[in-house]
């Protein structure tokens, strides 16, 4: 029999010999097993998941209460196709959601499988509803690697690569990014020229946007900017969508992020968190505008799994019980205050920002120039994961380092992490040339 090592090794092998090289890993290591906040790799080795799977993991991984569910509906049946024969656990998750989101008017919810499915349909609802052809998003944003979650996305390499052409009647505003020189006031006169020199308002169905950005750095768009772009949208006729797929489901402190700004979007994308795990992905949305595709338009064979729908409204019992909001809160104000106190040492944190656990640092040579320092973030995720630690990047630039911890950690955890973290960035940007 193969040792641990040996098996790793193997499997790298195998992986090199039949996945494409397209498919990029952050870790080089293969998991074991996993529960709440620590996950093991296949050597015995134990770390303190950051990751969460990509935001997937807010309740972390195997919670008790999710797994049940899921074996009671293993039990019964994995798949009828919704569109086929109906089952109530779409229904009753669908019910949940839409007391959920805000705003007063009635709502609906469709459930599909990938956050790039939410985000397409949430296209097609918005330009049924509209008549309308042309959609909006914005610079550093990521809406999916489908043609037109390609197209929506706002950056080039790495996730548009020679993969084009790119779907037609989409254009890009600049994000509201303060550290990086655009203010909200300067957004807002770039979106004002877009509609003078590229699209004009009343051909743009939708805008859609981030209210924390995810894999373009978890930059956060200022509430007086989102009130304002609603209040555009609003005069235009203009659809506003609210991707929630990584910054929902409590990451921030509220259930969803645009709750922040007090903005009522006509339709939020959700994935990620909402099936603690399991591949769920759906469109929320007032109900006038939810129905204008007619019959037939909207669904797909694996849309609304059952498996995945009876995870959802357990993900919300645990938020309800084990008062997940308020420990999001909680832990954002202790990672802020380290990470803060830290970049007082360490002059290669040129920011500290997000929305409570929703926090990254934007690594740099030098504050003054504020020059991206990439490397510095690629050391730093070498050396925590040595130490037991699985962290990932983002940004345009890829030098921010995102924390995306599930939110049920424990406080003990905490504290022995964050010490061992602050102490890996200290040490690493000490060692960086000038």
């Amino acid at each position: 029999m193969l040792s641990n090592q040996s098996r790793t090794a193997a499997l790298q092998d195998l992986r090199q010999q039949h996945v494409p090289r397209g498919v990029s890993n952050a870790h080089p290591i293969f998991a074991a097993r996993a529960q709440g906040a620590r996950l093991w790799d296949i050597d015995g080795k134990e770390y303190v998941d950051f990751v969460g799977g990509i935001g997937v993991l807010n309740i972390g991984h195997n919670h008790p209460r999710v797994m049940q569910a899921v074996q009671d509906q293993l039990a019964n049946f994995t798949h009828t196709c919704f569109q086929v024969v109906m089952y109530e656990p779409y229904i009753r998750l669908a019910e949940r959601l839409n007391a959920l989101a805000p705003g007063a008017d009635p709502k609906k919810t469709i459930f599909l499988t990938t956050g790039a499915e939410a985000v397409e349909n949430a296209i097609k609802i918005a330009r049924a509803s509209t008549q309308r052809p042309a959609v909006i998003s914005f610079t550093h944003s990521f809406h999916g690697r489908t043609l037109l979650g390609m197209s929506l996305t706002g950056k080039a390499s790495a996730y548009k690569q020679r993969f084009g052409p790119f779907a037609p009647e989409v254009y890009h505003a600049p994000y509201p990014y303060e550290y990086r020189g655009w203010s909200s006031e300067r957004s807002l006169e770039a979106l004002q020229e877009l509609f003078q020199t590229g699209v004009t308002a009343d051909q743009v169905a939708a805008v859609i946007i981030e209210p924390e950005l995810g894999e373009g750095g978890f930059v956060v768009a200022p509430a007086d900017f989102l009130r304002e772009l609603r209040r555009i949208t609003t005069e235009h006729g203009i659809l506003l969508i609210a991707d929630e797929i990584q910054s929902g489901f409590g990451r921030t402190g509220k259930f969803f992020a645009i709750e922040h700004s007090g903005v009522i979007p006509d339709m939020i994308t959700v994935a990620k968190s909402l099936a603690g795990g399991f591949p769920l992905s759906g469109v929320i949305g007032r109900a006038e505008v939810m129905d204008a595709p007619a019959g037939g338009g909207l669904g797909g064979t694996y849309a609304g799994n059952p498996i995945a729908c009876a995870a959802g409204p357990a993900v919300l019992d645990v938020f309800e019980q084990e008062q997940i909001l308020s420990r999001s809160v909680a832990l954002g104000a202790c990672f802020r205050e380290r990470f803060l106190t830290l970049q007082q040492e360490v002059p290669s944190i040129g920011d500290v920002r997000g929305l409570g656990m929703m926090i990254a640092l934007e690594l740099v040579r030098h504050p003054e120039t504020k020059e991206p320092a990439p490397e510095l973030v690629d050391c730093i995720i070498a050396e925590a994961r040595a130490q037991g630690i699985l962290l990932l990047k983002a940004g345009l630039y890829g030098n921010v380092l995102r924390i995306l911890v599930p939110l049920v950690i424990e406080e003990e955890l905490v504290d022995r992490v964050l010490d061992t973290l602050c102490a890996i960035i200290r040490a690493t940007s000490d060692r960086q040339p000038s």
